[in-house]
């Protein structure tokens, strides 16, 4: 990287630190903090769902994936959210946000002590915030692979570099920062994409290569799934991300439940959705070039990088690489956010009593301190894997494990379907989930051949099928659960929403 890549990336982290001092006059409780106050328009917060949703993983693991394999990286994994995310415009966008609006509800997990018990919370809480830290890790990682490709900058001072800006946007301005600084890296990661798109099509001559170049790769890269990836992998995964991206990954469902009401939280689902189906081929087509542009990589892992290098001038490459730090930032920050949301309104409360006598002001700071010491506490993780071998195993073989079976509970207790299912179908769905997905895992280290279809597939199957069962022939409905499902079908209020608040 010349001067000019680097004054590209020494800007790019200026305007992040500037918008977070900005965002920091507009927050003055932690409601403010957590959800943006439900003033957060719908077209911002749709594009602050999209940014937080992926990171610099994608120009890691999955352009080696697509380096690999071709076509199915973009099948199983951006076409499942996209899809998923415009069935969640219906389903669970409006739900989220009417929980706030009508229940003061600032963290994802809050209405789980409502909708099941204290103890369901807990497990789902604590569980899901230690599975959070080690993904973040992995997206550390990640960037800072990608900063010592283009830059030759040490994994650790890549870590600190990227994961210190984040911090203090994060820490001073909360959502509202986030979802600003999502906006801007949307705008970045845009010019980014097209101009690595350009520079494969000026390589090629001519956008004629978008198909042509299907018939000088394998044959297998022009499959929707191959390699390792099955039709049982791609339903698996399929019904992980509908879960995930609609509020099973929780700082998502903090999007919608910034936005004003429950018909703006559905806007801003079917524009995150479009950008999912959209956006991801821009990105992916240079991947699925690479073979033909830097044949012969010994880590396809560094394929992005290679080609960035290779074919974009100066200036362009820092501005590829600031695209690569706004996928990461976005998520991490938004991460953050949610986790300080957890710890400060769900889990703190209940081993600490002084922590729900706090004044709004105590409460505040201590949901920038929480903010702080989880990004911190990634940050150290991803230095001691100093990024080697890590990024793809945490984010397929653990966290897309995984996350499905913690989402469950979380998300089909919105549903009026699964109004049956009560704490100890909730309870009974994590443990054996997470158990099969540890037996899986632990089989998996120690010799036994594990696919990566039953990795993904058996722990999320179990979890549903133990939750809806359990609603079935154990059944715990009560009034004061089927009151909470009925308030969130509409955002029309009720007499018995307005007491609860």
């Amino acid at each position: 990287m010349g001067t000019l890549d680097w004054a590209v990336v020494v800007g790019y982290f200026f305007v992040m630190v500037a918008i977070g001092v900005w965002s920091k006059s507009r927050i003055n409780n932690t409601s403010d903090f957590f959800t943006a106050g439900g003033r957060m328009p719908w077209w911002l917060s749709g594009i602050s769902h999209h940014m937080s949703g992926y990171s610099a993983v994608m120009f890691v693991a999955f352009a080696g994936e697509a380096y690999r394999y071709g076509l199915t990286v973009y099948v199983w994994w951006a076409l499942t959210i996209g899809v998923g995310v415009g069935i969640g415009a219906w389903l669970f966008a409006p739900r989220w946000n009417r929980l706030r609006s009508k229940y003061n509800v600032a963290s994802p997990l809050e209405y789980l002590a409502r909708r099941y018990n204290v103890p369901t919370q807990q497990v789902l809480a604590w569980s899901g915030s230690l599975l959070k830290v080690v993904d973040i890790a992995a997206k550390w990682a990640a960037v800072a692979v990608l900063l010592r490709g283009f830059a030759g900058v040490p994994i650790t001072w890549g870590i600190i570099l990227i994961g210190a800006v984040t911090m203090i946007y994060s820490v001073i301005g909360g959502l509202w920062a986030d979802a600003l600084t999502d906006f801007g890296q949307f705008i970045i990661q845009a010019v980014a994409g097209f101009a690595m798109l350009g520079a494969v099509i000026a390589h090629f001559g001519g956008v004629s290569w978008m198909w042509e170049m299907w018939g000088q790769l394998p044959p297998s890269h022009s499959e929707p799934l191959a390699g390792p990836y099955t039709i049982t992998f791609f339903l698996a995964l399929f019904l992980i991300k509908t879960l995930e991206y609609n509020g099973g990954m929780w700082n998502l469902a903090q999007r919608y439940m910034a936005a004003p009401d429950g018909s703006a939280a559905r806007r801003s689902a079917a524009l995150s959705s479009v950008l999912w189906l959209v956006w991801p081929l821009v990105l992916f087509l240079p991947m699925w070039a690479a073979p033909l542009i830097v044949p012969g990589l010994g880590n396809a892992d560094d394929a992005y990088v290679a080609m960035g290098i290779q074919m974009l001038p100066a200036g362009l490459v820092g501005l590829v690489l600031a695209g690569f730090f706004s996928h990461t930032m976005a998520m991490v920050s938004s991460d953050a956010n949610v986790i300080s949301a957890v710890i400060t309104r769900d889990m703190l409360p209940r081993i600490w009593k002084g922590a729900s006598r706090m004044a709004e002001a105590a409460k505040l700071q201590l949901a920038r301190i929480t903010t702080f010491l989880f990004i911190a506490a990634s940050m150290l993780i991803a230095i001691s894997t100093s990024g080697t071998g890590v990024v793809i195993k945490i984010v397929v073989d653990v966290v897309a494990a995984t996350v499905g079976v913690i989402g469950i509970p979380l998300m089909l207790g919105l549903l009026p379907w699964f109004r049956r299912s009560g704490p100890r179908a909730a309870l009974s769905a994590v443990l054996l989930g997470l158990g099969v997905w540890a037996t899986l895992f632990i089989s998996q280290k120690t010799g036994v051949t594990v696919s990566k279809e039953a990795l993904v597939a058996y722990p999320i199957l179990t979890s549903t099928v133990v939750y809806v069962l359990l609603g079935i022939f154990m059944p715990e409905r009560t009034t004061q659960r089927d009151e909470l499902i009925d308030t969130l079908e509409s955002d029309e209020a009720t007499p018995e929403v307005a007491a609860a608040k």
